[in-house]
């Protein structure tokens, strides 16, 4: 998957919108951030720890957690350029509803 596909995504999701953190490029529901795109072919996913340590079980050459602190609060590193398109799908939408307020997940279909 390209970046510009990830992109095109994440803007898809209700209520998305680009903006930056630190420099670096993020995508935010309201002012929360569900993803950040810190280099090419990497995308940070924000994940509860559950979470992340199921898909770091389910995904080990795909994703890894991020060093320190940040990553024991579920940030989760995601390589998406080899990455299945239903797996990045899946993993953006799970980040999404991690930030998303609750009314707008029920509305659309996730709750």
């Amino acid at each position: 998957m390209l970046t510009e596909e990830l992109e095109k995504l994440a803007l898809s999701l209700p209520g998305t919108q680009e903006n930056a953190h630190f420099g670096t490029r993020d995508f935010r529901v309201g002012k929360r951030i569900f993803m950040s795109l810190p280099e090419a072919g990497r995308a940070v996913f924000k994940f509860t720890p559950d979470q992340q340590r199921m898909l770091l079980e389910m995904e080990p050459g795909v994703c890894a957690a991020v060093p320190g602190g940040w990553g024991e609060r579920g940030w989760t590193s995601f390589y998406f350029a080899d990455a299945d398109e239903s797996l990045v799908r899946q993993t953006m939408e799970t980040a999404w509803r991690n930030v998303a307020p609750k009314s707008l997940v029920k509305k659309n279909g996730g709750g």
